[in-house]
């Protein structure tokens, strides 16, 4: 005898679940899931990168620029302003007065070539022409300003 048949508005008690594709989904989830990871991961690397090599290029640029003020202004023989690069250390082992009285007394400075920042040593390398025409070799020794987060002179040799 055959099962009667069911009436209006009857359902199974339950769907039955898909059987095809169920590990496809899963794969293709993990692998997007992983992919996100990585973008947000890899974007978070290359932003701390970025940052390096913006605040060494940064630092780098700084010191040419004062090494080039102060140099400046030993050519234009303006004391005061090659005195105002210094760093504060220096400042307070020979006052202004001194520093201007020591360096008119030494062999003026006529020309000068500024080289590249070392990051590691925080030095630069000046080409330095004395009247006469006299050439030396300098090192200018930088030093970071806590106050304005640049640079400054902090030692010639």
């Amino acid at each position: 005898m055959p099962a009667p048949p069911q009436g209006p508005g009857a359902a199974p008690p339950f769907a039955a679940p898909p059987t095809e594709g169920g590990r496809t989904r899963l794969w293709l989830g993990l692998g997007a899931g992983a992919l996100a990871v990585l973008i947000c991961c890899g974007g978070g690397g290359t932003a701390v990168v970025g940052l390096a090599v913006s605040n060494a290029q940064a630092i780098g640029e700084q010191g040419r620029a004062v090494t080039n003020d102060y140099y400046q202004a030993l050519v234009a023989r303006e004391w005061s302003k090659a005195y105002d690069t210094l760093c504060d250390d220096l400042r307070r082992r020979e006052p202004r007065r001194e520093f201007e009285r020591r360096v008119a007394t030494e062999p003026q400075v006529s020309g000068y070539r500024v080289g590249d920042v070392d990051l590691a040593t925080l030095t630069v390398p000046v080409d330095v022409t004395l009247a006469g025409g006299r050439r030396e070799a300098q090192t200018v020794t930088l030093a970071p300003d806590q106050q304005t987060g640049g640079v400054e002179v902090c030692g010639v040799s």
